[in-house]
Protein backbone atom coordinates (compact mmCIF):
# COMPACT_ATOMS: atom_id res chain seq x y z
CA UNK A 1 0.00 0.00 0.00
CA UNK A 2 1.00 3.26 -0.78
CA UNK A 3 -0.04 7.10 -1.60
CA UNK A 4 -1.56 8.32 -4.59
CA UNK A 5 -1.77 12.05 -5.67
CA UNK A 6 -5.73 12.56 -6.62
CA UNK A 7 -6.03 15.66 -9.44
CA UNK A 8 -9.51 16.95 -9.18
CA UNK A 9 -11.09 19.86 -11.85
CA UNK A 10 -14.41 21.32 -9.47
CA UNK A 11 -16.13 23.57 -11.43
CA UNK A 12 -17.90 26.70 -9.25
CA UNK A 13 -21.41 28.14 -9.62
CA UNK A 14 -20.30 31.28 -9.47
CA UNK A 15 -16.61 32.43 -10.16
CA UNK A 16 -16.75 34.85 -7.26
CA UNK A 17 -16.98 31.80 -4.75
CA UNK A 18 -13.65 30.38 -5.81
CA UNK A 19 -11.94 30.72 -2.19
CA UNK A 20 -14.99 29.87 -0.32
CA UNK A 21 -15.42 26.68 -2.48
CA UNK A 22 -11.24 25.58 -1.98
CA UNK A 23 -11.70 26.63 1.94
CA UNK A 24 -14.49 23.85 2.15
CA UNK A 25 -12.40 21.37 0.42
CA UNK A 26 -9.90 22.01 2.53
CA UNK A 27 -12.09 21.33 5.53
CA UNK A 28 -12.87 17.56 3.88
CA UNK A 29 -8.47 16.77 2.82
CA UNK A 30 -5.23 18.72 2.79
CA UNK A 31 -4.64 20.05 -0.54
CA UNK A 32 -1.25 19.76 -2.11
CA UNK A 33 -2.38 22.25 -4.87
CA UNK A 34 -5.13 24.36 -6.07
CA UNK A 35 -5.06 26.33 -9.10
CA UNK A 36 -7.70 28.52 -10.44
CA UNK A 37 -7.68 28.17 -14.52
CA UNK A 38 -9.97 30.86 -16.33
CA UNK A 39 -11.46 28.15 -19.36
CA UNK A 40 -13.43 31.60 -21.34
CA UNK A 41 -16.15 33.80 -21.35
CA UNK A 42 -16.03 34.49 -17.21
CA UNK A 43 -16.16 30.49 -16.75
CA UNK A 44 -13.51 29.76 -13.88
CA UNK A 45 -12.41 26.27 -12.86
CA UNK A 46 -10.81 25.08 -9.30
CA UNK A 47 -7.95 22.88 -10.29
CA UNK A 48 -7.00 20.73 -6.92
CA UNK A 49 -4.63 18.00 -6.13
CA UNK A 50 -4.37 16.13 -2.41
CA UNK A 51 -2.65 13.21 -1.70
CA UNK A 52 -4.48 10.01 0.02
CA UNK A 53 -4.06 6.25 0.93
CA UNK A 54 -4.15 4.09 -2.03
CA UNK A 55 -6.56 1.97 0.18
CA UNK A 56 -9.50 3.91 -1.15
CA UNK A 57 -11.75 6.75 -0.76
CA UNK A 58 -11.68 8.75 -3.82
CA UNK A 59 -15.36 8.10 -4.87
CA UNK A 60 -15.99 9.28 -1.17
CA UNK A 61 -13.81 12.30 -1.25
CA UNK A 62 -15.28 13.49 -4.92
CA UNK A 63 -19.24 12.69 -3.38
CA UNK A 64 -18.33 15.13 -0.61
CA UNK A 65 -17.11 18.14 -2.48
CA UNK A 66 -19.92 18.06 -5.29
CA UNK A 67 -22.10 18.03 -2.33
CA UNK A 68 -20.31 21.52 -1.16
CA UNK A 69 -22.29 24.48 -1.76
CA UNK A 70 -21.23 26.49 -4.64
CA UNK A 71 -20.35 23.43 -6.92
CA UNK A 72 -21.82 22.93 -9.92
CA UNK A 73 -19.72 19.42 -10.85
CA UNK A 74 -16.76 17.87 -9.95
CA UNK A 75 -14.45 15.65 -12.56
CA UNK A 76 -11.87 13.85 -12.37
CA UNK A 77 -8.50 14.79 -13.88
CA UNK A 78 -6.02 11.76 -12.61
CA UNK A 79 -4.59 9.59 -10.18
CA UNK A 80 -0.43 9.10 -10.04
CA UNK A 81 1.38 6.85 -7.63
CA UNK A 82 3.56 8.60 -5.12
CA UNK A 83 7.13 7.97 -4.64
Amino acid sequence: MGDVKVTLKIYPENPENIEKVKEEINKIVKLAAAEEEDIGFGVKVLRIAFIINDSGGVDEIEERIAKIEGVSQVQPEGVDIVG
